[in-house]
This record gives C-alpha cells, structure tokens and sequence, in this order.
C-alpha cells in the first residue's frame, strides 16, 4: 500500500512537472478571468442580516427595509459659539436646499456648554445628489467654525475598508519580504513565492462572485489573511525543492519534491480548515460566511502551491542557483537547553497562570455593539461621534412597528411609553402636533374640520362624502355625515389624492400652501407609515448594551401588547445587542468545542498518541486564554465577533506551530535521547514558526492599527496579539512540556489499522523507542517483545524465541 501512494503522488507530481507550460497557459486565463469577476461581488455591509432567522432584529430590519424608506440624517455640533449665533445658523441651514428639516432648541438635547446640535434631515436617501449636495452646503457653511458633523451620507465604508486593505497589504508585502530574505535560503525563491501566492489570492478574489453576497469582514481581510495562513504552504514545498536539488536536476528535484510535500501539506492544512469549519457551525451566519471564504482560500492556496508552484521552480532554478546565501537565522540553542533545564519549574507554573487566565478570559467585558468602541486608527467621522457623546451624550433610538389602521392604539402605546422614567422622548404620527391643538391623526367631524381649515361647511361635507364613497363606507352617507369622523392624516392624504387626479381645484395662493403641507405629509408618511405598518420611535436613557436595557426592551413588548395581539418588533441598537449577546453564549460555546474537537481528531491520526494532542491543545488553548484575559486585565471592551474569529483562526493555525515542533522532536527522538532531541528540534523548527508566526502576528497587527472599522480592526488585534502569545509558548512552554511528559506521550501510543506510522530512516548508531516495524540491517540491543518475520540470530538473555509453530529453539 505504500508503495502504490508513493507512486500515485510519483505519477502525479510527474504530470504536473512536465505539463507545467499548460498549468501557465491556464493560470493566465484564469488570471485574466477574476480580474473582471471581482467586480461582479456583491458585498454586505450590515452584520445583522447574518442573524438567525427566527430573532426579532432581523424580523423587524426586513420589515422595515421592505415598508419604509430610509432618509439621510446626520447630527452636527458646533462649539463655543453664543446662542445667538446657534439661532442664526439654525435658520441658514434651514434654507439649505435638500435639507427638510433641522431640529434645534434651548433644551440641554441642543445646547450644552457653548455647543450647539442640530438634527439634520435631509431630503434624499445616504448617497443621492441632493443629500451629497446639501452635506456639502452644510460643510462650507460651517467652514469657519469648531464643528463635528456625524453621518452616514456619503460614508461608503467598503471603499474605505479596500483603501486600507490595499495599504495593509502593501505594508505587509515588505515585511513578508523581510522574513523571508531571512528564511530563505535563495533570494530568488521570493519571487516564486509572492507569484504563487499572488495567482491564489487573485483566485479566491475572482471566485468570490459564487457564494453569492459576501459580507464586509470576508471581503476586506481575506487576502491578507490568506497571506498569513496559507504561505507555509509555499516554503515547506520550496524547502522540499532545495533539498532534493543538492542531488537531482531541477525537473527531477521538482518531482520528488512534490511527491512528497502533497501528503505532508495536505496534512498541516487539516488543521486551519477545522479550525475555520467550526465557524461554519455558528448559529450567527456571520461565521459560515468567513469559513466558505477562508476555507476556499486555503483551497486555492493549496491548488497554486501544487499545480503552479513546481513549474515556477523549475522555470526559476538557474536564477535560483545563482542567488543562494548563507543562512542568515540563527540556531536557539540556548532555548532547548531552558527547556530541558526547566522541564519541572514552567509545566507546574504554566498550568497555574492558565487556571488564572481561564477565570480572567471567563470575565471577559464582551461588546455587541461597535459604536462605542474605539479603534486604533479613527476616521473624522468617528472622531466626530465621540466628540459629541462627551457633550451630550448618545441617543439610544428604538423604532417599534405596529400593525397600521388603529390611531387610537398608537396614541396610547405613546402615552404610556412616554411615562416612563427610562423613556427621553417618543415619536409617531399620533404625536405629531398638526393645528390649533390637534395631533395629526386625531379624528374630526365635518363641523370640526370646517371650523378648523375655515372652510364653508357644505364643502367640507361635499369632501367628507366623497371620502367615503371611495372606501365603501356607504352606510356614513346613509345616516348622515355630522357624525363621521376622519383623522386628520388620513383626509389630508385624500385631499392630496383628489387633488392629483384633478377632482378638485384650489386657488393659485391656496395650493401653494397646499402643496408645501402635502410635502411635509409625504415626508412624514414615508417614515412613519406604511401600507402594513405605523412606526413609532421611542427614545431611551438607558444604554445601548446592558441587562437594564434588555429588561426594559421586553417593557416596551409588553405594553405595545396590551394594543396589539401580534405582528409587532421592536428593533434599534439595542435589540440587535440583545440577539447577538444571546447567539453568542451558543456559539462561544460551540466554536470552542468543535475547533478543539476538529483539530485533536486531525493530531490522533497525524502522531498516533493520544497524550501528544492534549499537550499540544492545552498549550496553545492556554494562548487563547491569555489573550482573552488582556481585555479583562485593562477594561477593553472586546467586541464578540472579534473573539469567535480569532478563537477559530487561532485554534486552527497558530496549532501547526505547536506540530512542526512536536514533529522534529518526534522525528530526532529515534536518534538520540529526548533531552538531546528537543534542542536539535527547537532549532529545526525555529525558522517555520519565525517565517509562519511572523507574517501571521504582522497580518493581524497591520489590521487592527491600520483599519479604522472596529470590527475588523478588533478582529486583527486579537489575531496579531495571540500569534505573539502563540509563539512564546510553543518556545519556552511547549518543548519543557514535551520533554517531562515524554514518557506520557509514548504510553499512550496507539496504531490504527490501515495507517501506517510515518517511516523513520537513519543509519550509524541509532537509538530507537517505540514500536517499530520494518526492515533493520544491523546490530541490534535492546529488549524486545514481538514478532519477527525472517532469521534470527542473536543471544537472548532471558526469555525464549519461539518459531511460528511453537517450538522453542533459545
């Protein structure tokens, strides 16, 4: 059976090889292809649309998103100013074509401390002209001023997000750059190894297109996270490469390089892609979304290591020849020989600071909501927020959505809400002041609204029967209509209809009036009401996180329910906070068992141990809970995505570090003694973590200092700063671990049937421990129970040897 494998990856690696022009030929149109299919993605920008289907945000976004429409809005603060000042460029901004309308007061809501705010609405959606426009005036109006203006117009995050990707990446191409002409062992590998690389990336970019809509986080930092993640792939082969051509031609070298890097790259990409699959198993889909990116990404990076790689090698190889170097990263000795000296100082140690780490990482301050967060690098606008929150605060907005039709309900469900401590302010049309006292959708009589609008009686009767014949309310005209009642709203809004349809006329004075209300109507009606629903906007002194808050969401349910049988939301900030919060205590949970789940059933089949994967697991679990414990530590809101991500990648990747190590050590321990074996180890092993955990923690460092969206930036800073951890442990912690529980390790040694242990050659003296099976030419001592299959020739000092059938020749 072995053999039959090493001829199939033989075969295989010969066909590549040789039909390298092909692979270049395809990888060109392949090439030429995502080019233009990148801008075929589509890319979503707002995180709860990944929330399970059944919570009450994403029910209440849709309904929304489906019935209202959604107008610009922006808060503008002016400091030190006087009052006076405050009104006259309240009325300036009120003239501002495109703004509809601009609230400002005397309340402490807009005057605070010399600084004024002003509430602007603006007449078209985010990123229509005349919001853009109207931003615009605002901005050169206020050009003199101390002024922070907070607004989604114009703020198009995507394009700011692949702004700083391309610099993240740039950055981090040098420093790749850098690790590398250290690792390398020809400076012309560099070049075959960003190419490699590059096709990947642009593969997984162009392919995008066919999971549909991707959201932000997967679009902005797969690249670079692929980058980090999948490189290894490249130098194990190129290393493999160099090997084989101290003895082989370039084509040969190539082949046999192949052959044997397929298996042991295969192998060491098990563990990332477990470690991403556990994110597809998050009830928030948010995961699933990254894994399919992530994991199609090492996909690729896989296919352009093995089909594109070789052939670059052998394309390359004289340049190659030419610009080999000496080794220019030193051995760490000194760190093999601390972890034999310390093997039973740092376990013990070890296994109290991550009890600690457990408990602190356990308290973590978990955030729901990114708005309060503040990033490393911030944009003018996000600046702008914070400067206004330490003035006046934030405004907690709650929109709540009712079944449309029942004026009466509305009004009360306001009233009530508006009696309670926890509530700043509410809003809807039934609050809506419209004349001489009456709200906009309280009910009038013809009498009433004669007297209201002064119009002669008989009109407004003649205007009150036509309303009622076009919806069927015959039996008003029948009994007479000095009883019927119309909301005001609702009349106005026919009134607009009839008037349209040219039913009935106005003088030229009178429309224009008309016509100004009719706007203030239509505005008013596009954001507070719908063919199925009514919104009405609750404003809270409560924050947007916190058990108070969710207490008091389930306040708001329960009065609107003693209106409303069913179909109603509740959706803001706060419940998206609460569906997350609640959706993450499942996936926490789930994500940490299934990736440690996945990667241990990956490390039993690769060593066949069952104490050498607890080793490694517990080593680097130990990192992820140190990172976690930093937020705790300083007070840092940590924003939960951020978490579940960098647990997975971590989990998955920053595992392989641990392997290469346990390894080498696993490979030198059938030479020498394991004292011996762990420092010859360390210093195998030491450019593989250099060169991996290097790029991985400046990848994950670069994001979080150089992307100004919390999330992402969040997400990089707890990659780069558990890689670092990651990496300190697997060199001062795991070798010291492996040597005190050696005698563990090969204990728990197991064999699955139809798995062969990884082969072993060596020659000269040979110290061997463990179950061996094979051919061994040579002297041998050692104590031995088993079969042997052959001639035996040898003293036996105690015990017998006993041929197959039974009979004793000792």
């Amino acid at each position: 059976m072995k053999e039959k494998r090493g001829t199939f990856f033989t075969s295989m690696a010969t066909f590549i090889v040789d039909k390298r022009n092909l692979f270049f030929l395809l990888y060109i149109f392949a090439a030429i292809f995502c080019v233009f299919s990148m801008g075929w993605v589509q890319v979503e920008n707002d995180v709860t649309k990944y929330l399970p289907a059944e919570t009450e945000t994403r029910q209440g976004i849709e309904a929304m998103n489906d019935n209202f429409e959604t107008f610009g809005m922006g808060q503008v603060m002016v400091s030190n100013i006087t009052y006076e000042t405050a009104e006259k460029l309240y009325e300036e901004m009120l003239k501002i074509e495109g703004v509809t309308m601009v609230t400002f007061d005397s309340t402490a809501d807009h005057w605070k401390d010399a600084c004024a705010l002003y509430d602007v609405n603006f007449d078209g959606g985010n990123f229509d002209e005349v919001s853009l426009s109207a931003l615009s005036e605002i901005e050169t109006l206020l050009a003199d001023y101390d002024t922070s203006i907070y607004t989604a117009v114009g703020y198009d995050e995507n394009a700011m997000l692949d702004q700083e990707m391309t610099t993240i990446l740039v950055v981090a191409i040098f420093i790749i750059l850098g690790v590398l002409t250290l690792t390398s062992r020809s400076y012309m590998e560099i070049p075959v190894l960003l190419m490699t690389f590059g096709a990947a990336a642009l593969l997984n970019m162009g392919t995008n297109f066919m999971l549909g809509k991707i959201s932000f986080i997967s679009d902005s930092v797969a690249v670079v996270l692929q980058l980090a993640l999948a490189i290894d792939y490249a130098i194990i082969l190129c290393h493999r490469f160099s090997d084989e051509h101290e003895t082989k031609n370039a084509r040969e070298a190539a082949i046999a390089a192949l052959a044997k890097a397929i298996p042991e790259i295969g192998a060491s990409s098990l563990t990332t892609v477990s470690g991403l699959t556990a994110l597809g198993f998050m009830k928030f889909a948010i995961g699933l979304d990254l894994a399919m990116v992530l994991i199609k990404a090492v996909l690729l990076s896989l296919l352009a290591v093995f089909t594109l790689m070789p052939g670059l090698l052998v394309l390359f190889c004289p340049l190659i020849d030419k610009t080999r170097h000496r080794k220019l990263l030193p051995n760490i000795t000194p760190v093999g020989k601390f972890a034999v000296l310390s093997r039973r100082v740092v376990p013990p140690l070890f296994i109290v600071i991550l009890a600690g780490a457990f408990f602190l990482s356990s308290n973590c301050p978990y955030a729901y909501s990114y708005n309060d967060l503040q990033a490393t690098k911030m944009t003018d606008r996000q600046y702008a927020y914070f400067d206004i929150k330490e003035v006046f605060g934030t405004s907690n907005m709650a929109a709540v959505l009712v079944p449309v039709g029942d004026y009466e309900a509305e009004a009360r469900v306001l009233a009530d809400l508006s009696e309670m401590p926890q509530v700043k302010s509410t809003m809807g049309l039934s609050g809506i002041e419209a004349m001489d006292g009456y709200k906009l959708t309280d009910a009038l009589n013809p009498r009433e609204m004669s007297e209201l609008v002064g119009m002669d009686y008989e009109v407004i009767q003649l205007l009150y029967a036509t309303y009622a014949a076009e919806f069927e309310q015959y039996g008003e005209i029948l009994s007479g209509l000095e009883e019927y009642e119309i909301p005001l709203f609702d009349m106005f809004i026919f009134l607009k209809d009839q008037l349209q349809s040219r039913n009935i006329n106005f003088t030229e004075g009178d429309l224009a009036m008309v016509n100004d209300l009719f706007d203030q109507l239509e505005m008013a009606q596009s954001q507070m009401q719908s063919k199925e629903y009514s919104r009405l906007v609750v404003y809270l002194n409560l924050p947007e996180e916190g058990e108070e808050t969710y207490g008091f969401l389930q306040t708001i349910r329960d009065v609107v329910g003693r209106y409303y049988e069913s179909d109603y939301y509740v959706v803001g900030n706060s419940t998206s906070s609460r569906d997350l919060s609640a959706s993450f205590a499942t996936d926490n949970l789930l994500i940490s068992v299934l990736s440690a789940f996945f990667v241990i059933v990956v490390l039993l089949f690769t060593f066949q141990s069952a104490g050498l994967p607890l080793l490694l697991i517990v080593v680097i679990q130990g990192s992820i809970w140190i990172n976690f414990s930093i937020p705790t530590i300083t007070g840092t809101p940590l924003y939960f995505l951020g978490y579940l991500i960098a647990n997975a990648i971590m989990m998955g990747a920053n595992i392989d570090y641990a392997i290469v190590i346990a390894s080498h050590y696993q490979e030198r321990k059938a030479q020498m003694p394991h004292k011996q074996a762990i420092v010859h180890a360390m210093n195998a092993s030491f450019p593989t973590v250099f060169t991996s955990g290097t790029i991985m923690a400046s990848a994950g460092m670069l994001i979080g200092n150089l992307s100004a969206q919390p999330v992402v930036s969040i997400m990089g800073i707890c990659i780069g700063r558990g890689t670092v951890i990651s990496i300190i442990l697997v060199l001062f912690v795991l070798p010291a671990f492996l040597v005190l529980g050696d005698s563990i390790i090969e204990r728990t040694r197991f064999q699955i049937k139809g798995i062969e242990p990884i082969t072993r050659k060596a020659s000269g003296t040979v110290r061997v421990k463990g179950h061996v099976r094979g051919y061994v030419s040579g002297m041998v001592d050692a104590d031995f129970d088993g079969v042997i299959h052959g001639q035996v020739n040898a003293s036996v000092a105690t015990g017998a040897v006993l041929e197959e059938g039974g009979n004793d020749r000792a």
